[in-house]
């Protein structure tokens, strides 16, 4: 009995290793507050359980599928780089058949629950937009071997999830400030990616792969990094005036511009042994905290009013 434990928190770890379960953080509270956002045109100024549990559903399998594509697209270039060496399919704890078995999967969760509000809701927008989405989240692995923008793209493909969300509340009125969110989003994705991207500069290199770091050096591209992050900052306030929430998010907003500065803090260009520390410690931080101070500000704001 405790031997088939074992393997089964074992084989468990190892999947959630592979797609890094952990890291649907970053985008799911932005989601979330999207959703809420939304919901000001409804009763009672929320979007219901049902709403909020098909989307984060829709996250999550969106995020599982995302990531084994790109686990399987890049198997062979991960097998080459040694911080890479030992991911599960490079070393051999996952088959890539097994691979594909399971974003097939993800794939049809993540169409089932967009399936959902049609059936549910009678919105049909979510499954109208599902194909066409996983197609986005399948062709950004490969953007890397084209342009130095993938850092972008990357942001770009992220930062869909808060107008998805926004779509599956109320297709009929996407706001400014939902375009706005995004922006600050793709910004902010695309600011810590190429931080992490530093680290594989020459491997990079070698393999023929584009990333900002490969092609202007270390010392610029966290200069670009800096400069992405400020607009974050500048498109957060944006969202805070366009939206006219109140002290509780922009008290969020406040946190999260220091969080963004110590972020870029504790990286240099002649030292990188922090990169993960800002990559997954400030990085959660900063998603979690902007998305549960933006929801309880609309939260408050729908009690009051």
């Amino acid at each position: 009995m405790m031997t088939t434990t074992l393997r089964w928190t074992g084989a468990i770890r190892t999947w959630g290793e592979m797609i890094k379960f952990s890291h649907s953080v970053f985008a799911l509270p932005f989601a979330v507050f999207a959703a809420f956002l939304a919901s000001r045109n409804l009763p009672g100024g929320w979007p219901g359980w049902g709403r909020l549990g098909l989307i984060v559903v829709c996250m999550v399998a969106a995020r599982s599928f995302a990531m084994t594509f790109n686990r399987i697209a890049d198997a062979k270039l991960d097998a080459r780089n040694p911080r890479t060496a030992s991911r599960p399919i490079p070393a051999g704890r996952i088959r890539i058949g097994q691979a594909w078995v399971f974003t097939v999967l993800a794939a049809a969760v993540f169409l089932l629950a967009c399936m959902g509000f049609h059936l549910i809701y009678e919105n049909p927008w979510p499954l109208r937009l599902a194909a066409p989405v996983l197609v986005a989240l399948a062709l950004y692995s490969y953007a890397k071997r084209f342009t130095s923008g993938a850092h972008f793209v990357l942001g770009a493909a992220i930062a869909f999830a808060p107008v998805a969300a926004w779509i599956a509340v109320d297709p009929a009125a996407p706001g400014l400030p939902v375009f706005l969110l995004a922006a600050a989003v793709t910004f902010w994705i695309a600011g810590f990616d190429i931080i992490y991207a530093c680290q594989d500069v020459e491997t990079d290199r070698r393999d023929g792969l584009f990333s900002i770091p490969a092609r202007m050096g270390v010392a610029r591209a966290l200069q670009v990094s800096r400069c992405c992050h400020m607009l974050t900052v500048g498109l957060l306030a944006t969202v805070g005036r366009t939206a006219d929430l109140g002290v509780i998010y922009w008290g969020g907003a406040t946190l999260t511009t220091a969080l963004l500065i110590a972020e870029q803090a504790v990286v240099k260009a002649d030292d990188l042994s922090r990169v993960n520390l800002a990559f997954f410690t400030l990085n959660g931080c900063v998603s979690l905290l902007l998305g549960a101070a933006g929801v309880a500000d609309l939260l408050l704001d729908a009690a009051w009013g």
